[in-house]
């Protein structure tokens, strides 16, 4: 973390100064040094050009007054040096000489890096001046220059806030990044959906932590600034108030901190940090609008979890509710949603017994939208409707096809159905466009490529018997387990193929497991294993 800067480098002009006074002649420098203390500025002192350079190392004074005529660096060539370490570039340096007074000696001088010149004899008034002016410009720089780093470093935390994909880490960054802007004790508040209060802080030179927070601590800040109004607003607490305020603090300091709420009836976000010394007027601008960025971050990452926690809701809503117990068979089933992703998707499953009997289906409608699943859901409940009187996989996936060719042109899907018969291990199989079945275990391989996907165009949908032997795993996912970009699918699917090459006596560790072994996916992902029994 950036220590706290300087208070010298942005005293408004007039204010006391360090100024590093370089002459070999002690009479002058007590001359130069005694005018400047009176005028209130501390002074320390070199005598040559080396020493010069350390002590303005050690020190780094706001502004050099250089004699040019020194015994063993010259004081042109120190001014050079102090103007080329980008540390000490822009310490303004003002040169006097009584012996190079001419208007060339000026000229090398000024253009050698000295902001000023002076020749002897020189009237304590004009040096007094000259100073004044120097200072005058070189803290206005290093306000802008101040300013400028901040404003950096505050559109970079800005920007990380944007990407924080939680609460806690939103509030991690926005200290953090306080702490490094202006190097201080920062806290932060927020109140997420799910009614916790979230407590963020670090001192310089730390990372954030979380800690607990009292459920009324955002009201009781409230009721000392903004109430109920939308806004934000920037007020001190007194330390004692602050300490029984929040107990767990140990703080000696006023607190000054930003409460900002970006509309009525939602709940404000609070950033603070120790006021001592008390802020000036650029420190509270960036406290301001770090708290406004933060309560805009705040409320967008909230929104978008309430609406991914209504997708999900919404997306489970249409899938079943749970596998019904099939006699001689094991069937167990995955659905993940994608991460980063809020929109409801079109994978579903299917499993239902149809006398003695199961049919298995997996399928995948195409995009990421709520009229996606809208589709997933009649094509679901159109494949039930197909199965009432008589069972025909050919019949039944030539009716879906007909239903999304009508009723939403312009719209795919893939689906894959099997019929299965526990009692003997017949199974018959039906696929549109959708990734084969695997049959998993030593040797695991995909079974068949099937028929053109639903929605394109007419098709005599093909039936394939096969048999499941007894203790075999038949595995069935959509596209989203092995879809990433940049990676060929034929070596995605190749690797699920090696997952699956060893399965689990529990079938729910096997499907964990296929899981893990992609990690975090960018689409909805299904998964249905099924066992035959031995």
């Amino acid at each position: 973390m950036a220590e706290h800067e300087p208070r010298a480098a942005i005293e408004p002009a007039g204010g006391s100064a360090t100024v590093l006074v370089v002459d070999d002649t002690p009479t002058k420098r007590y001359i130069l040094s005694s005018w400047l203390r009176r005028a209130g500025h501390t002074v320390v002192e070199a005598a040559g050009g080396e020493e010069a350079l350390a002590v303005l190392a050690a020190h780094r004074p706001d502004l050099v007054v250089l004699d040019v005529r020194l015994p063993d660096l010259g004081g042109f060539e120190v001014c050079e040096r102090i103007k080329a370490d980008p540390a000490t570039t822009s310490i303004p340096v003002i040169q006097v000489s009584g012996n190079a007074i001419t208007s060339a000696d000026r000229t090398e001088g000024l253009e050698r890096g000295a902001d000023a010149y002076l020749s002897e004899p020189i009237e304590p008034a004009e040096f007094a001046a000259t100073v004044e002016a120097t200072l005058r410009y070189y803290r206005a720089r290093r306000r802008a220059e101040l300013m400028a780093e901040r404003m950096a470093k505050l559109a970079d935390v800005t920007s990380k806030m944007n990407a924080a994909d939680s609460f806690d880490r939103l509030l991690a960054v926005a200290v953090e990044g306080l702490v490094d802007i202006l190097g201080r004790f920062t806290g932060a508040l927020a109140l997420p959906p799910d009614g916790r209060m979230r407590r963020v802080r670090a001192r310089p030179g730390e990372t954030a932590s979380s800690r607990s927070a009292i459920p009324k601590l955002l009201d009781r800040l409230s009721a000392m600034s903004l109430g109920e109004a939308a806004g934000a607003q920037v007020f001190t607490v007194a330390a004692a108030e602050w300490v029984e305020l929040v107990n767990d603090v140990r703080i000696s300091a006023p607190v000054t901190g930003v409460l900002c709420r970006t509309k009525r009836g939602q709940p404000p976000v609070y950033l603070g940090l120790e006021a001592d010394p008390p802020l000036d007027g650029d420190e509270m601008n960036v406290l301001r609008q770090l708290g406004q960025g933060l309560a805009l971050a705040v409320d967008a990452l909230r929104v978008y979890t309430e609406e991914h926690t209504i997708s999900l809701t919404l997306q489970r809503s249409l899938l079943p509710k749970r596998i019904p117990d099939v006699p001689g068979l094991t069937v167990t089933f995955r659905y993940q949603p994608a991460v980063d992703n809020i929109e409801v998707g079109g994978d579903f499953y299917e499993v239902l017994r149809l006398g003695d009997r199961v049919l298995v289906a997996i399928g995948d409608v195409a995009g990421h939208s709520l009229h996606a699943a809208t589709i997933m859901a009649e094509l679901r409940h159109a494949l039930r409707a197909s199965l009432i009187d008589s069972v025909d996989l050919s019949a039944s996936m030539d009716l879906l096809n007909k239903v999304l060719r009508r009723y939403h042109p312009g719209m795919t899907a893939t689906v894959c159905l099997l019929l299965i018969d526990p009692e003997t291990g017949v199974v018959e199989m039906a696929n549109a466009g959708h990734i084969p079945p695997m049959l998993a275990g030593p040797g695991a391989h995909y079974l068949g490529l099937g028929n053109l996907l639903l929605g394109v165009a007419h098709e005599d949908y093909k039936v394939t018997r096969l048999e499941l032997p007894a203790g075999a795993t038949m595995l069935l996912f959509t596209d989203g387990l092995v879809e990433d970009r940049g990676i060929l699918l034929d070596d995605s699917l190749e690797q699920a193929r090696q997952v699956a090459e060893t399965v689990e006596d529990d079938l729910e560790e096997f499907c964990d497991r296929l899981l893990a072994a992609f990690g975090s996916r960018e689409d909805d992902v299904a998964i249905v294993a099924v066992r035959r029994g031995t």
